[in-house]
């Protein structure tokens, strides 16, 4: 089996191409998977939120987004095959949905932000079918009428692969509590790619990713938002480095 211990949760060790193999074979089950993919903002939240370990032990697959913790595995002596990005899987799952006919529906980002994301995508990928969009109002999740209407347009769409684009851990506790009564085939919590594919927010250049560099490119472009998070809380991932390592 591909999954394996990692710090705090578990990781499946995946090319992306096995992982798209692994997507195609959910699809097919259809259980209502969902999909998570770690990265240190991830594995910081996960060493004291009780809902997000829950959220963890019943992901279908945990995908490891993020160079520094492919470093961190090295270290330990456990090498992770690839980094498995969301914003690198979201395309090629696009690529895969045209070839073999599956149905999208996108949730999240500010409004108008996944429409835009899904034209773009269905400009690029002719056949695409995005059966649904929406973005939506901000504290939706504690409006009960909000909740209802989102899981109408979800249900009523039909789609087989839902993408939930609000944030981490609002994203994954949505896929956590909903994603059995929603139905849907497989559905995954994939942040900002629905800014970066709607041209909202560019993506660092492949050199800086591939660096580890990712995270101080963020913060040039939304420094107010991304430096506390970058800066103060994932620094946590230092300590949480070296206490697992002492576990391993």
């Amino acid at each position: 089996m591909s999954r394996m211990k990692f710090m705090n949760t578990e990781i499946d060790n995946l090319t992306m191409q096995e992982t798209l193999q692994a997507i195609d074979q959910l699809i097919q089950e259809n259980k209502s998977a969902y999909v998570v993919t770690p990265n240190v903002d991830h594995i910081v939240q996960l060493e004291t939120s009780k809902e997000l370990k829950a959220v963890y032990e019943n992901a279908s697959l945990i995908l490891t987004d993020g160079k520094p913790l492919l470093w961190i595995a090295k270290w330990y002596g456990t090498p992770i095959k690839e980094k498995i990005s969301g914003s690198d899987l979201f395309p090629l799952l696009c690529d895969m949905a045209t070839k073999k006919g599956y149905r999208l529906f996108f949730l999240g980002a500010a409004e108008g932000v996944a429409a835009k994301a899904a034209e773009n995508l269905a400009n690029k990928f002719k056949g695409l079918q995005v059966v649904g969009t929406y973005s939506p109002p901000f504290g939706f999740e504690n409006n009960q009428m909000e909740m209802d209407k989102i899981k109408s347009m979800i249900k009523e769409s039909k789609p087989d692969i839902l993408i939930v684009g609000l944030g981490c851990p609002k994203q994954e506790k949505f896929m956590y509590h909903y994603c059995k009564e929603l139905g849907v085939p497989i559905s995954f919590g994939l942040g900002a790619s629905f800014d970066f594919e709607a041209g909202n927010i560019k993506r660092a250049p492949r050199w800086m990713s591939n660096h580890g560099l990712e995270w101080l490119y963020r913060i040039t472009q939304d420094p107010k938002r991304m430096a506390k998070r970058y800066l103060v809380d994932d620094r946590k991932i230092l300590g949480l480095a070296i206490k697992y390592r002492k576990e391993n």
